[in-house]
């Protein structure tokens, strides 16, 4: 695995960070970034956070009294871990090189977590493998301190935060046919494999496959982990969520995918 050094090296940087910014944010259709550092009241890692954790605390509370610490909580996590697993993806399988994700700054936008800024620097290039390794690595590491960070202001147990995080990342594995529709179910697999070796997730969930019923195969999650957001809207259930039980969860994933995919096509040698 190399680094991208140029004799230039700060103009070839702005280059590289500026493209993989675009390449996120055509990819998903919402990631919003901007090079450069944090901005005055946004979340940094590292940094003292404890306000920025408070206020988006005090909002979600206040917003949502009758759902409870756990969701304030559970909350919290989703919000400063989506955009850092979006982004550490998008790198790895489509922009091709590893900016360094894990200095991410992010911006509070009332109840969200929504746009980032990156710093220039170097960014690593190598093998699909050896990029999940690092930042499987880092992502992990940024979200332990997360996890500490969290706690210091309310409650997060440690294998709830661990299991949502691993949910993240099996979503992100079955959008890679988004990102990438040359990706098929055996790479997706594999990837989704190796990611959650590297961020020390596995067994916190995994793919299965689903049967469309007319000829297709897709990916779709099985997760251990539960967002808590039928406390925030009851009677409303994820179609992936692990206390709806297996036949139901299924059948909701097929109606999600069939809506999502379309009708198959046929090919031409079965037409008339």
């Amino acid at each position: 695995m190399t680094t991208r050094n140029y004799l230039f090296a700060q103009t070839n940087d702005d280059v590289a960070l500026t493209r993989f910014i675009a390449t996120a944010a055509k990819a998903t259709g919402f990631l919003k970034g901007a090079p450069g550092g944090p901005l005055p009241g946004w979340y940094v890692p590292g940094g003292d956070n404890r306000d920025f954790l408070e206020t988006l605390l005090g909002r979600l509370a206040a917003a949502y009294p009758a759902a409870g610490q756990p969701f304030h909580a559970v909350r919290l996590w989703t919000n400063l871990t989506w955009q850092p697993a979006y982004l550490s993806v998008i790198a790895v399988h489509v922009h091709g090189a590893l900016p360094r994700v894990s200095g991410i700054a992010q911006a509070r936008q009332n109840l969200d977590v929504d746009g980032y800024r990156l710093a220039t620097g170097p960014q690593t290039e190598g093998p699909v493998e050896a990029l999940i390794g690092e930042a499987g690595t880092a992502l992990r590491a940024m979200a332990d301190a997360l996890l500490v960070e969290i706690n210091a202001v309310t409650r997060l147990k440690r294998l709830t935060a661990l299991r949502l995080l691993a949910d993240r990342m099996l979503g992100l594995m079955v959008r890679l046919r988004h990102f990438r529709p040359d990706i098929g179910i055996e790479a997706q697999y594999r990837f989704c494999a190796l990611w959650l070796e590297a961020m020390g997730l596995t067994g916190q969930g995994g793919l299965e496959t689903l049967d469309l019923g007319d000829g297709r195969q897709v990916a779709i999650m099985a997760r251990k982990g539960c967002c808590l957001d039928y406390l925030a809207f009851p009677e409303r259930y994820c179609a992936s969520c692990p206390k709806l039980d297996d036949a139901a969860r299924r059948e909701r994933e097929r109606t999600n995918m069939l809506a999502e995919l379309g009708p198959a096509v046929q090919s031409n040698s079965s037409l008339g």
